[in-house]
């Protein structure tokens, strides 16, 4: 796959048009997920290397994406962890067992990948016999990690992590390093087993002011990524624009942009860097010609060179699927 359109990208090359493909491609925009979702619940789709091959393989048949990217659910490491995740209608990922204090680190236990996290990596082996396209691993970086953890689900206000932040910062620290050893232990399995790039997604670091990102993103973030070699490495946290001048302290390949900043501001901040990035995700429920024009500014602002096409951040459940094949579409049909 070393020629694909994506690793030219990552690598920085020129090319005559972006690869184009979609965090979240695989889900529940897709009609034919939902056949297979209805047959089991989210944990044993993500836990059965066949089904998540199969869901993986669903939105490459539609739409010729130029990459893949397994499918699993970035808070598999805490579950192995010794947490108790589920998945509840209208709330998404909880655990039911929060770390509420420091006392509650001493519940975890440090996994092993290969015996505790396996499926994954069944799942990566799967695809890569099948795929002509290449595929991306990935794993929830330290922080955001930490803030399911510590919150128990998503949140508006993330007040339980900022009051460790506040209240318990060397135990905080400790829990970051705990989880960065493992994210890199289990980006570099998933490499290992076939994946030809990894994504550390950030989703929730982007809540800290830039003081606290200093502290607790940036070296933890860079410590998962140093245990990584053999693909290229790229990071994504959502709400960037503030830290922008930051993200280079993490010492990826490749970085991931959200959809609120300029992609040729975003190159004159991070220099000689590989993008990716960055269409608003509600772009895709708009008429044809207006998706095609938002496609148009999003290119000819990252430039030719070294520019993955994406979005700037996860697809919707709702995305009309004419939405997604008019910008695929439009992508490929570019030329510098």
């Amino acid at each position: 796959m070393g020629d694909s359109l994506l690793i030219r990208a990552l690598r920085g090359e020129e090319l005559e048009r972006p690869p184009v493909w979609f965090m979240r491609q695989a889900g529940r925009y897709l009609p034919e997920y939902h056949d297979v979702r209805n047959q089991v619940d989210f944990l044993t789709l993500c836990r059965s290397p066949d089904l998540a091959a199969e869901v993986t393989l669903q939105p490459l048949r539609r739409f010729g994406f130029d990459a893949s990217i397994v499918f699993n659910d970035i808070l598999v490491p805490p579950a192995a962890m010794g947490m108790d995740l589920d998945f509840l209608p209208g709330r998404g990922p909880v655990f039911s067992d929060p770390l509420r204090s420091p006392g509650d680190l001493d519940r975890l236990t440090v996994p092993d990948v290969q015996a505790d996290m396996p499926e994954v990596l069944g799942t990566i082996q799967r695809l890569v016999a099948e795929l002509e396209v290449p595929l991306f691993g990935f794993a929830g970086a330290p922080f955001t990690l930490a803030a399911y953890m510590i919150e128990g689900s998503g949140s508006k206000n993330f007040l339980h992590i900022k009051d460790w932040v506040l209240h318990h910062p060397d135990a905080l620290e400790e829990l970051l390093g705990t989880l960065a050893d493992l994210c890199g232990r289990y980006l570099q399995a998933q490499v290992d087993a076939g994946a030809a790039a990894v994504q550390l997604f950030d989703t929730w670091a982007g809540v800290l002011g830039r003081a606290d990102f200093d502290r607790f993103v940036v070296p933890y973030a860079r410590r998962a990524l140093s245990g990584v070699s053999g693909a290229p490495r790229l990071y994504f946290t959502r709400d960037s624009g503030a830290v922008l001048d930051r993200l280079r302290a993490v010492e990826a390949d490749a970085y991931a942009l959200d959809w609120r900043v300029d992609l040729a501001q975003a190159r004159q901040v991070l220099g000689d860097v590989p993008i990716m990035g960055n269409l608003d995700p509600v772009s895709l429920y708009g008429p044809p010609e207006e998706i095609r024009q938002r496609v148009a500014r999003v290119i000819r602002s990252a430039g030719p060179r070294g520019h993955v096409f994406n979005l700037g951040h996860g697809i919707l459940p709702t995305t009309p699927i004419e939405g997604v094949d008019c910008a695929v579409e439009a992508v490929r049909a570019w030329k510098w």
